[in-house]
């Protein structure tokens, strides 16, 4: 699909998808208690199946409706008015997963399955509104783990280092699988015990005007679009513990494709875009406009593929990040899948980026793990595997400042050794997968046709390394740096 096609098919998108029009059922005359204290998942449910039946809006007032998971129907909108707060219970047991119909590819099993907002197969539906939802997460998050030492709900996945059980243990905010036409738009929306708002094979998705806080414990992404097509993010605020907007694709035979992701302003104790690190089917036709990015511990724009799955077809443009770790980074990898995938076809352009010396997120409560070794300031990186480059890479008017600061006394790989940088072909994609790196603004491995056009490289104090290292690389353009 072409950059334009790709354009027509979400303007189209966004223009034909609205609330469901039917009536409109007061919650507080559903049986639904505004005193934060009455579980009301039942009765939410069954507000929300009755109005399903014929189609409508569960509208919310002023005040805090405590429940555990509900379960949307086709044809329904939630609206939360201003000062309306749904909040989640700080019981575990008041959660439910869901009975996945497609149970063909297990892959996708590797994270929750539980949320305090769930759909499945749903069409239509819409949440809306001036309100909040609040997950609860960190009591939530905390009673699950007593269950675990008391023996009552043991997670076989606890991770001893970190203290803390797993992200199959724990509820997101939103789950839906195999939903179309779904809104979200207006809302407030913070503090889940795991991922912020997770759509699993979704079309015709829309969410709009999101302020989303999820920084209440680990795995605390923002939103996680899984192998989903036709969609658009936009004019978002998102700050989360880990990553701000993660597409991801856990489905081998289907992908991400056709989706905008503009106009966001993303803080993140880890990367602020990203692709993968799930990536068995892959991403096509992906654009990312108009983000502004501060204070992430890792990568500005990460692009990976290590499952196999095939990236086609990104355009990145208009980024301004301050305060981040790493500019860029794309990696092809092979840690899974029957065969590596492939990158190609990437368009970075109007890109602007600020390296500090230190940690960036220094601030935040949950910070991401240290790196264990150590290292002068990291560069952006660019890495295919031996065999398998990475292939027509445009960076285009750029501008990215690193801190400098190098010495050889703190880790030095010379010219002379740039084969003992490992490929770490089946490692966790990360910017510093590689250990020290020999170049302060990019270090390019097995790329074919490669152009850094008007990019221009610089840093704040004296670096010892070259700006570029190139390895292994096939039709490198360059202009100004």
């Amino acid at each position: 699909m072409s950059k334009r096609r790709l354009y027509i098919t979400i303007l189209m998108l966004s223009t034909t998808i609205s609330c469901w029009a039917g009536r409109t059922y007061e919650a507080l005359k559903m049986g639904i208690v505004s005193d934060g204290k009455t579980l009301n998942t039942q009765s939410i449910q069954k507000a929300i199946d009755q109005i399903g039946k014929k189609g409508g809006c569960l509208q919310f007032g002023p005040g805090t409706y405590l429940t555990g998971s509900i379960v949307l129907r086709s044809n329904v909108e939630i609206r939360l008015e201003r000062g309306a707060t749904l909040l989640g219970s700080d019981n575990p047991f008041d959660y439910q997963a869901l009975e996945l119909l497609d149970k063909g590819d297990d892959r996708r099993n590797d994270n929750s399955q539980l949320a305090l907002i769930l759909a499945q197969g749903a069409t239509n539906i819409t949440l809306s509104g001036e309100g909040c939802i609040d997950g609860n997460g960190m009591q939530l998050a905390l009673a699950i783990d007593s269950l675990h030492h008391a023996g009552v709900r043991i997670d076989p996945n606890y991770n001893l280092r970190r203290k803390r059980t797993s992200e199959t243990m724990r509820p997101k905010l939103f789950f839906m699988v195999g939903c179309k036409n779904i809104r979200v738009e207006g809302l407030e929306l913070k503090n889940s015990a795991c991922w912020g708002l997770s759509f699993d094979l979704c079309e015709h998705l829309i969410l709009r005007k999101l302020n989303i806080t999820n920084r209440a414990y680990w795995n605390n992404d923002g939103i996680d679009l899984t192998d989903c097509k036709h969609s658009m993010v936009e004019d978002c605020d998102i700050n989360s513990a880990d990553d701000g907007v993660c597409l991801k694709s856990y489905h081998a035979n289907s992908r991400c494709d056709d989706i905008i992701i503009r106009r966001c302003s993303i803080r993140s104790s880890a990367s602020a875009v990203k692709f993968g690190t799930a990536s068995w089917g892959g991403f096509e036709n992906i654009v990312i406009d108009s983000i502004r990015i501060r204070d992430t511990f890792r990568s500005a724009i990460a692009i990976e593929s290590v499952d196999g799955g095939n990236i086609h077809n990104i355009h990145v443009k208009h980024v301004y990040a301050t305060n981040t770790g790493n500019p860029i980074f794309i990696r092809l990898g092979h840690r899974a899948g029957e065969r590596p995938g492939c990158i190609s076809s990437v368009e970075i352009e109007d890109f602007y980026a600020e390296v500090p010396f230190g940690r960036p997120d220094i601030n935040y409560d949950l910070r991401g793990p240290e790196v264990d070794f150590f290292h002068n300031p990291m560069p952006s990186v660019i890495s295919g595997i031996p065999e398998h480059p990475i292939e027509d890479i445009t960076i285009r008017n750029a501008r990215i400042i690193y801190p400098g600061r190098a010495s050889k006394a703190m880790a030095y790989v010379p010219l002379s050794r740039l084969n003992d940088i490992p490929e770490a072909i089946d490692s966790y994609p990360e910017f510093t997968m590689f250990g020290e790196l020999p170049a302060w603004g990019f270090f390019l491995r097995h790329v074919r046709n490669i152009r850094l056009l008007n990019v221009e490289l610089s840093t704040h104090e004296e670096d010892f390394r070259p700006a570029i290292v190139p390895l292994d690389v096939i039709g490198f353009e360059q202009s100004t740096y």
